[in-house]
């Protein structure tokens, strides 16, 4: 039988996530893992006079891609897939992985490559005009599980409690951080080996009430290009590609990061950072709010939203903060505040120990 909270998770994507009306194309992009999800999507969309369209990828496809392609198919940008995208109005991804080190001994060159290659994919699905509504999200996996040291009951017990949560009532309280941060002409960020000035693009701040990721839970906007000074201390690993980059530390001038180490994949991280041109430079300022996601599980959908946390990206900035550094690059990394850590906005304290004061 169904798990009853895959029914509900179902029904809250397409109703509240994505409100999938008569008629609309919907795609629904999901790992075979999470094909239980899969179906009961499926069948509401079917139910709401839509057209489901259903692309699944099998396990260790694309280890086999990235480690087996060659150039001539690495430099192949995937224009299928994307004409099928653009003839779409919803976009459901969803994550099952299997083995999130698949990746761990490919050429991070490679890696690094094509996602130059796919970028304009990623970008219409988060840019396009007339806009495509999407939301991303994981499913309870072991993989996912053991990461986060958990069992498989427990880390289904925790994603579930994530994401089926009231979230209009959790709105009310995003929107209220929201209008502080939107008026704010200067943020500083204090914390462990951290002190860090932003200037922030004005009116740039969103809500992540549930709508674009399943779970939502925090606020985000984009800093001025040039607007980063000083330095940050990452709490927790960053993890691409199955690649874990351990004890990260980053110093910006004029914006640009000119100095990045890590204890761990120090080379893979500065790699990365030299994607292109705009990747060296912080695309999204993020300040966790979930209430249900209080330990860090290396999962960045679920991380990025602990409390008492923000996170940084480096490269792309998206359209709808206004701000305008492109990159293929888009990487989210996590600054726990919650022990000695400060948000100054406009010279006021709003969170002290992961404490709001607003």
């Amino acid at each position: 039988m169904t798990d009853e909270r895959i029914k509900r998770l179902a029904k809250m994507l397409v109703e509240h996530s994505l409100f999938v009306k008569k008629g609309e194309n919907v795609m629904i992009s999901s790992d075979v893992g999470a094909a239980e999800l899969v179906k009961e999507l499926h069948k509401i969309i079917i139910l709401k006079g839509a057209y489901p369209y259903v692309n699944l990828s099998l396990p260790g496809m694309g280890y086999t891609y990235m480690k087996h392609a060659s150039k001539e198919q690495l430099k192949k940008f995937p224009s299928i897939s994307f004409e099928t995208i653009k003839k779409m109005q919803k976009y459901i991804g969803i994550s099952a992985d299997y083995n999130t080190r698949e990746f761990s001994n490919v050429d991070p060159k490679k890696l690094a490559f094509r996602s130059k290659v796919a970028k304009p994919i990623g970008e219409y699905i988060v840019n396009a005009k007339p806009k495509i509504y999407r939301c991303s999200m994981d499913f309870p996996t072991n993989a996912l599980a053991q990461d986060a040291e958990m069992s498989l009951e427990e880390y289904e017990d925790f994603l579930f409690g994530a994401c089926l949560q009231d979230w209009k009532k959790l709105s009310v309280q995003f929107h209220r951080v929201q209008r502080v941060f939107n008026k704010a002409k200067f943020i500083h960020i204090i914390g462990e080996d951290t002190d860090l000035k932003i200037i922030p693009h004005r009116n740039s701040f969103v809500v992540d009430d549930g709508k674009e990721n399943m779970p939502g839970g925090e606020v985000f906007g984009a800093p001025e290009k040039f607007g980063v000074e000083g330095h940050i201390r990452f709490s927790y690993p960053a993890i691409r590609s199955g690649v874990d980059v351990e004890n990260i530390f980053a110093e910006f001038k004029k914006g640009k990061c000119i100095k990045a180490t890590a204890d761990k994949n120090e080379k893979f991280l500065n790699i990365m950072l030299d994607t292109d041109k705009g990747s060296r430079f912080i695309g999204e300022l993020g300040i966790g709010m979930n209430p249900k996601v209080t330990k860090f599980t290396k999962n960045l959908l679920f991380d990025e939203k602990i409390g008492g946390t923000i996170h940084l990206a480096f490269g792309m900035a998206y359209k709808e903060c206004g701000a305008t550094n492109k990159s293929a690059l888009h990487w989210d990394i996590v600054k726990d505040l919650r022990k000695g850590g400060k948000i100054i906005v406009d010279g006021k304290v709003v969170q002290q120990n992961g404490k709001w004061r607003i």
